[in-house]
């Protein structure tokens, strides 16, 4: 088969990745509760271990991208993925779905980056920077399309969308195989493959420039707060509704056609709430920022307690989209926020750090929210990740108390005492 353009492959790679994932996760939550039968712990368990798998086989994988090939990465972890699915969906036991999601989350370290790199060293920065906007714009429409495949296949067979989403994206893997060029990567020198001692340097550095500013200190605090309420939504809110609601329509309209709906509207609710944000929030403005993350954390909060806790479905429906708009508005301002006040030398070990607390309170939150899903209700849950989230408010507040010193600080700073010496 003959190898197609680099630009063109990326955009198609965007359509085909959004399509199956959408496909997937539209019954995968389903699946879990209804076929195989997942208790709330093992739920959290099942992404507890995914959150693990990538935390720790980030940096092992990345070195394959960096020293042998981007193009060798990316198409491992097609074939890894593709293999996670199709054991989660054949496999409908606890022990296979935790092995699924650990291969699932390895194959994902092979692609994460990777991907991006590659396709920068192929047609340079600049014209990447175009095409990670137009996989965005595609990525979207065809994430749309996989809910709606993901809902007639699940109609059929709820493992279907699973073991066909696997076996699609090992093809996907094979299709890299006959029509993906790499012309732009230049392997890193022997001498130069130092990633672990890289990391060692990273981390060291970072946690030295954080320890010598308070206001980072609260900023990754909240991130690991957004980590410690988050994993036990993720894994709970589809198990709440299957077990706890009567769906309108019964009979007419089967469960994995409301998930359907309820992730379709998600999506479409969030396109335009992030157009309004764009022109509200200025992205340039700590305090600008910070304004709206504790306004969207308030709603988010409301709207988590209100899920957990209301007894009708409509308004079970509600607080959802209302959920999944305010965390994909919340996500991209957060890493804004942590990005104001940084010197450039240090921007990218901090963002680096942000997430991986963010990963490390989905670590820690998750198995203790299960463990409450179990041994009380799922509902009871539900209202503790909700209450997990409160402690980001009084941060926030400190988080501004701690800028505007800091702005008094440097402005004293800028002008000189009577005696010629700095303020």
């Amino acid at each position: 088969m003959k190898r197609i353009g680099a630009y063109r492959l990326f955009i198609l790679l965007a359509v085909i990745v959004d399509f199956l994932f959408s496909m997937i996760f539209t019954t995968s939550a389903i699946y879990q509760v209804v076929t195989v039968g997942l208790t709330p712990l093992q739920l959290v368990l099942v992404g507890t271990t995914l959150e693990l798998s990538v935390f720790l086989f980030e940096v092992p994988t990345g070195v394959i991208a960096d020293v042998y090939s981007r193009r060798l990465s990316i198409i491992i972890g097609y074939f890894v993925m593709g293999v996670g699915f199709l054991v989660e969906g054949s496999f409908p036991f606890f022990a296979t779905i935790l092995l699924a999601q650990f291969f699932w989350g390895v194959g994902y370290t092979f692609t994460s980056g990777a991907t991006q790199a590659w396709i920068s060293d192929e047609i340079g920065e600049q014209a990447a920077g175009q095409a990670f906007l137009r996989a965005n714009q595609v990525g979207q429409i065809s994430g749309l399309l996989g809910i709606v495949a993901g809902t007639l296949l699940g109609s059929l067979k709820l493992s279907l969308a699973i073991q066909l989403g696997g076996l699609l994206l090992m093809a996907t893997g094979v299709l890299l195989i006959l029509t993906m060029p790499e012309h732009g990567f230049n392997p890193t020198p022997r001498e130069e493959r130092n990633s672990w001692q890289h990391m060692l340097f990273t981390f060291k550095s970072g946690v030295a420039v954080v320890r010598q500013r308070p206001l980072l200190i609260n900023i990754l605090l909240i991130g690991l707060i957004y980590g410690l309420y988050s994993e036990g939504f993720d894994r709970l809110w589809t198990k709440h509704i299957i077990d706890n609601f009567t769906l309108p329509f019964d009979g007419m309209l089967q469960p994995v056609a409301w998930f359907g709906i309820l992730r379709a509207g998600g999506v479409l609710l969030t396109a335009g709430a992030s157009e309004v944000a764009q022109r509200r929030v200025r992205t340039d403005s700590f305090l600008s920022i910070a304004r709206a993350l504790v306004g969207f954390s308030v709603i988010l909060i409301i709207s988590l307690l209100t899920f957990a806790q209301t007894s009708l479905f409509i308004l079970a429906m509600l607080a959802y989209w209302s959920i999944y708009v305010t965390r994909n508005l919340i996500g991209p301002l957060y890493t804004a926020w942590v990005n104001q006040k940084l010197d450039s030398g240090v921007r990218a070990t901090v963002i680096s750090m942000s997430s991986q607390v963010d990963a490390i309170g989905q670590i820690a939150g998750g198995p203790a929210v299960g463990w409450i899903g179990s041994a009380f209700s799922v509902q009871a849950a539900l209202t503790v990740s909700g209450l997990l989230l409160t402690p980001v408010l009084p941060l926030y507040r400190r988080a501004l108390s701690q800028s505007r010193q800091q702005d008094l600080l440097q402005a004293a700073s800028a002008f000189p005492t009577t005696d010629g010496e700095q303020a």
